[in-house]
């Protein structure tokens, strides 16, 4: 009975080992990942109904210029460089569909690390932590926010069904993150994904 026990808690050990060396790995390819992507977020003024739809309006006039010249960017300082160069654009842009609506709201915009929660692209489940991040604040800035991905070039909508073009979000994240990468934030595979993350938010925290 004796060398049972011995047995069970040694192969309990190795199990505790394995999986903190996985979570290790996994905590690795999240700040990877973190490092492969530039968010774009529209943040509203408020989270009334007509700040709301002016975001989306805002959001709709921004992708419409500025998708194209991010299509075919090879890498994320091609990215970054575009996003600098057209920005006063992209603000007066902005400023035009706020105007035009009846709204008198100032508009910034910024180019840096923020950090997120946990937040879902179609396929797609993205960890919490540090990301760059392309923002637009409407006003205060104080609403609810649309979000996608600007590199790799995520921002691709059904405008018909509103929905987020599957294929294309697979084919370009697989351009910039590796098969493990993938896989760990590709959430067709894995159920519970979000659990999993908070898990590895927990085991960071405890460290």
């Amino acid at each position: 009975m004796k060398k049972v026990i011995i047995f069970i808690l040694c192969v309990f050990m190795g199990m505790m080992v394995i999986n903190n060396v996985k979570a290790q790995d996994e905590m690795i390819m999240e700040k990877n990942i973190q490092d492969k992507l530039i968010r774009f977020h529209v943040i509203a003024n408020t989270d009334t109904k007509e700040d709301q739809n002016l975001k989306l309006k805002v959001k709709d006039e921004v992708i419409k210029y500025i998708q194209p010249k991010l299509e075919n960017c090879k890498s994320i300082n091609e990215s970054r460089e575009v996003l600098k160069k057209n920005d006063s654009k992209i603000i007066k842009i902005a400023e035009n569909i706020i105007k035009q609506e009846g709204f008198d709201y100032d508009v910034k915009s910024s180019l840096s690390k923020e950090n997120f929660p946990i937040k879902t692209y179609g396929n797609i489940t993205l960890p919490a932590g540090e990301y760059e991040a392309y923002r637009i604040i409407i006003g205060n800035g104080k609403g609810h926010n649309w979000w996608c991905v600007m590199f790799p070039p995520l921002c691709f909508v059904d405008i018909t069904r509103g929905e987020v073009s599957y294929n294309k979000t697979e084919s370009e994240m697989k351009k910039v993150l590796s098969k493990d990468e993938y896989n760990l934030v590709d959430n067709t595979c894995k159920e519970e994904i979000k659990l999993k993350f908070k898990l590895l938010d927990i085991i960071r925290s405890l460290r």
